[in-house]
């Protein structure tokens, strides 16, 4: 990796169904991308609609609206050197792919976190699930509001099936392996969890055997 390489920025899209770790994720990658000298910046999907979005609600035309403006800033960030990181639900597969589509080549990475809806419900420290399958909150994701898989992401993450550390080990892995992010020079996870990696992206084709 050459060294203009080396701080090119990319964008890190995090999708999946509320509650189903992308935040999680997100803070643990970029921690450890920040440790490696990289610059960083985290678009939540919460806190971007207290500032950047406030103005918007939840119409299929106002949650496009959402994503575009995220997607917006990534581009503007990651184009200028920084890793920009975006964790929102951005339910609709077209406007993932229309964000997708502004990016320069192989500069960004949806990453699918794929946790079922009733894991997603126990984890809902807010409560937001039960207001819902209760009809108090209309328009929610995955209860009166369609959730749209990505056909063919980056990397999906298997939440009930690994760690919270070992799913940010395989997202690191996979920057490491699309040369966005140079390998860490201590890693932080253990060779037994680098093997399980390897053996995963093995299985994925990834990696060739």
């Amino acid at each position: 990796m050459t060294p203009m390489e080396k701080h090119k920025g990319f964008t890190l899209w995090f999708t999946g169904l509320p509650s189903s770790g992308k935040t999680t994720l997100a803070g643990i990658v970029a921690a450890e991308l920040k440790a490696r000298g990289r610059f960083v910046e985290i678009l939540d999907g919460d806190e971007v609609r207290k500032h950047l979005t406030k103005g918007l609600g939840f119409s299929r035309e106002d949650r496009d609206e959402n994503i575009r403006r995220i997607g917006y800033v990534c581009r503007l960030l990651s184009r200028n050197g920084t890793i920009a990181i975006a964790a929102a639900i951005s339910p609709y597969r077209a406007v993932r792919d229309e964000v997708r589509s502004g990016h320069e080549t192989d500069r960004f990475v949806e990453v699918f976190v794929n946790t079922p809806l009733d894991l997603c419900i126990q984890r809902d420290v807010k409560g937001l699930y039960k207001k819902a399958l209760a009809g108090e909150i209309k328009n929610f994701t995955g209860v009166s509001d369609p959730y749209e898989p990505p056909l063919t992401p980056e990397l999906a993450i298997d939440t009930p099936a690994e760690s919270e550390r070992q799913s940010a080990a395989r997202i690191l892995a996979r920057l490491e392996q699309l040369g966005l992010v140079e390998p860490a020079i201590e890693p932080t996870y253990t060779a037994e969890e680098a093997e399980k990696i390897k053996e995963r992206l093995t299985r994925l084709g990834y990696i060739e055997q």
